[in-house]
């Protein structure tokens, strides 16, 4: 049975790398039954780079904190770890709870490395690169900020094609990510599931650690 008091607390969700926001449409119901306001929000992660995206969504966030009485938690894939991590960074909402980054590239992906650094391939990364590398800029880095936030972490380590993976990766790693990029000294809890990165929004095993740990702050280890 929900907890009344979570209808008073939003979730914002961000997607990842050419993503959409429908792409988190399942784990969206999968709050919503669980009682909270679960809020999808898209971005171009292409065509803009970091600080364009924060700038271009921070209206909404700024909305959404206005809207919620309770708490407004943040849960994001991927990039849109680095997208949740700047706009906390850049105007830290009033009412921010906690925050859930799935397979984040806190530390930047090889396999970005590997894209960057061929002049044909480059193009694919579009204006997220600099994000995305594991050398990123000083500006960056600076517009992540630190955390002094309640974060939990989930990593995955079963790649669906895990031979191409260790081409590039570090082992272990989810096919795009390797464990060891995700980890932030300041996160509150970190969980490795066996997932590959593109599970990481969608699988059950997933959703029950987001739940877990919007409601007590740590990630559940019983089963």
């Amino acid at each position: 049975m929900a907890d009344d008091r979570k209808h008073t607390q939003i979730v914002l969700l961000l997607h990842g790398f050419a993503g959409a926001a429908i792409l988190n449409r399942p784990l969206a119901r999968t709050l919503r039954r669980a009682g909270y306001q679960a809020i999808e929000l898209g971005y171009d992660s292409w065509g803009q780079s970091l600080g364009e995206i924060r700038d271009r969504l921070a209206p909404r966030l700024a909305q959404l904190d206005a809207s919620a009485p309770d708490a407004l938690h943040i849960v994001a894939h991927s990039l849109g770890g680095l997208v949740a991590r700047a706009l906390i960074h850049d105007r830290r909402p009033r009412s921010l709870g906690r925050v859930v980054l799935l397979g984040p590239p806190n530390n930047g992906s090889e396999i970005a490395d590997f894209l960057n650094g061929r002049r044909l391939l480059r193009p694919v990364l579009g204006r997220a690169a600099s994000a995305l590398v594991t050398s990123r800029p000083a500006a960056i880095d600076d517009m992540l900020g630190d955390i002094d936030y309640p974060v939990g972490i989930i990593a995955g380590n079963r790649p669906i094609l895990p031979v191409a993976a260790a081409r590039f990766l570090p082992r272990p790693n989810d096919g795009k990510v390797s464990v060891a990029s995700t980890l932030h000294d300041k996160a509150a809890d970190h969980i490795v599931l066996p997932l590959a990165h593109s599970q990481l929004p969608f699988h059950s095993s997933s959703h029950r650690q987001v739940r877990h740990f919007l409601t007590h702050g740590r990630f559940d280890r019983q089963g």
